[in-house]
């Protein structure tokens, strides 16, 4: 499985002869499922044009800091928010020299400024240039500020020399960027899994259900696989393909999340219920399509199971995360709901005059007895990727109490 389905990288693009390779490496981030959006140095559009790079990952290219046209849509502070990762390749030594002294005088090293995803540098260069001790110095103090330096490799130089400084190639560079998404922060656990809505039958044609897209609980499965998980996804009816590697058992009511929750828990260390469960259903299902006879008609609801206190309730369960959609009185409802049910760590947003719900982008304030912290407004992939971190902070707080001596059963 590519821990780069479905990521959004920025790819950067340098004035260097392997700027060509770029073109390449755009088709194989699209065929590991990314999607992709190129910036341009104005050298870079020397080798290669705009347009090409366009035609390769389906979207605009941008190039100028001073865009009109482009800041209507989407300026520079929002094009780095969106990005999961930015990959500057090939990455010039005037790049890295730029870079390391936190200049801001093109768009691109704006970006990398701007931005807060992980910041990945593919050098690319003439061999002397590489080892010129200014290069190195410049190399030393991104690696020490965390940009991640992929490379350079050894060979062939476009200018007839052989040496380092050769960018890496496409495989190479995917397989290195792929690395960035997999943390192992939760290597070796079991995590399960809710997401989506339930639906509560009518009658044959109709049903109770609600605003839910399941987008936060699939992010969240593909994170937890990303971090080393073994996950099971139960999952309420949606529009959304499964991650890759992940085991996702497909039900419709709130009874059968229950069954399918209840029967697999004993071997999660680590259960997540995004999933807007139904509170009630009907108390009688009609066998026929019930018929607009009447002006007024009295619909009769019955509780349906608590899936989280049922599993926060076990006297040997896994570590329990719930989440809250709230209207108001975000934090104490949230803060509540945390201390009655029992729950380890809960997540709580706003959903107010429909916020949340369908959306790719999301905020959560996350509480545990004791503490807590407010994950800002991003992507739900960033938000779950964050998430993971959290609940791997916490379980390892707390790993006396949870099932993970044998995570392997």
């Amino acid at each position: 499985m590519s821990s780069l389905d479905q990521k959004r990288i920025l790819l950067g693009v340098t004035g260097g002869i392997a700027a060509y390779k770029a073109c390449e490496l755009t088709r194989r981030l699209r065929d590991a499922g990314a999607e992709v959006r190129v910036v341009m140095t104005r050298a870079a559009t020397e080798f290669v044009t705009p347009l090409t790079f366009q035609a390769l990952s389906g979207q605009p290219v941008r190039s100028a800091l001073f865009d009109p046209e482009a800041e209507a849509g989407m300026d520079h502070i929002a094009l780095a928010r969106w990005a999961d990762a930015i990959l500057v390749a090939p990455a010039t030594a005037d790049f890295l020299a730029r870079l390391a002294q936190g200049r801001a005088d093109d768009l691109l090293a704006t970006l990398c400024l701007a931005g807060d995803a992980p910041l990945c540098v593919a050098p690319a260069m003439n061999r002397v240039m590489w080892a010129n001790p200014a290069t190195q110095a410049n190399v030393r103090t991104l690696k020490e500020r965390g940009v991640r330096v992929l490379g350079p490799g050894e060979g062939d130089q476009a200018c007839g020399e052989t040496g380092e400084g050769r960018m890496l190639e496409v495989p190479d560079l995917i397989s290195a960027l792929d690395t960035v998404f997999a943390t192992g922060a939760l290597a070796g656990l079991s995590v399960l899994i809710t997401a989506g809505p339930t639906r509560e039958p009518l009658d044959p044609v109709r049903y109770l259900t609600n605003r839910s897209s399941g987008k936060m609980g699939y992010a969240l499965a593909r994170a937890a696989r990303e971090a080393g998980a073994r996950v099971t996804l139960v999952s309420g009816p949606t529009a959304i393909a499964p991650p890759p590697g992940v085991e996702c058992v497909h039900v419709e009511t709130a009874q059968q999340m229950h069954e399918a929750v209840m029967s697999r828990v004993a071997q999660a260390q680590v259960f997540v219920a995004t999933a807007a469960v139904a509170d009630y259903r009907p108390a009688s299902i009609a066998d026929q399509k019930i018929k607009k006879d009447a002006a007024r008609r009295s619909l009769e609801l019955e509780r349906n199971p608590d899936i989280l206190a049922a599993v926060a309730a076990l006297p040997q369960r896994p570590l329990v995360v719930g989440f809250a959609a709230e209207t108001q009185d975000l934090e104490r409802n949230a803060r509540a709901k945390l201390m009655k049910k029992g729950l380890d760590l809960i997540a709580a947003n706003d959903v107010s005059g429909g916020r949340g719900f369908d959306a790719d982008d999301n905020a959560l304030t996350l509480l545990w007895p004791g503490g807590g912290t407010t994950l800002p407004l991003q992507s739900k992939e960033q938000l779950a990727r964050q998430l993971v971190a959290v609940i791997a902070d916490r379980m390892g707080e707390a790993n006396s109490r949870f099932k993970i001596q044998d995570s392997k059963g």
